[in-house]
């Protein structure tokens, strides 16, 4: 079974990966992948690179995630460019990973993919979960996490789909506005409850 993980940028979706971690599921992180499809002197580089120049990238050749960032967080279709570029790059690897696991006899898989929607890579999932919280609290968690300022914390929220889509979509609502034990919590008792549904059907 691959449940799908996804959600608002900011909302704290890592501490739910984490729990779910913790209760036996193999992860898959597609930010991972993602750094990793675009390390210095890969295809996926060399492509973005034409399309958007050399300015996103370093002196040493590598990505400078802040200037490609600029660009696409504030001019939708360039994102889209940007994603129709990786996005293969991205699914390919966790097709892999899917098949690895399944091998290996790791039956239970969340796929912890901030873009999932926008991917297609719901196409995987039997369960998706999301996880949600308010704007301003999304916003000082970026600004912390990623030392941006507010505009572009708030360019980076606004290029995402918004909370009603989430809902409508996903089979589990994770709403992370206070303590770090309430959300670690409800994603132990969400888990449970896959893991069970699981285990029934086999």
């Amino acid at each position: 079974m691959v449940v799908g993980l996804t959600g608002q940028t900011g909302a704290g979706k890592s501490t739910v990966s984490r729990v779910f971690a913790e209760n036996g599921f193999a992860v898959i992180d597609a930010d991972r992948i993602a750094r990793k499809v675009v390390e210095k002197g890969s295809s996926c580089l060399a492509e973005i690179t034409d399309i958007f120049g050399g300015g996103i990238l370093c002196s040493d050749g590598t990505l400078d995630r802040k200037a490609l960032g600029a660009i696409v967080f504030t001019d939708k279709t360039k994102l889209e460019t940007l994603d129709t570029i990786i996005y293969p790059y991205i699914t390919g690897e966790i097709l892999r990973l899917i098949g690895k696991y399944s091998e290996e006899g790791k039956k239970l898989i969340l796929l912890d993919a901030p873009t999932l929607f926008e991917s297609r890579s719901d196409d995987f999932c039997e369960i998706i979960i999301s996880v949600l919280a308010e704007p301003e609290i999304r916003k000082k968690r970026i600004i912390n996490r990623d030392s941006i300022t507010d505009e572009q914390a708030q360019n980076r929220m606004n290029s995402q789909l918004d909370a009603d889509f989430f809902i409508t979509h996903s089979d589990y609502i994770i709403e992370n506005n206070g303590s770090l034990d309430t959300v670690r919590g409800i994603s132990k008792e969400v888990s449970d409850k896959i893991r069970d549904l699981f285990c029934d059907r086999v």
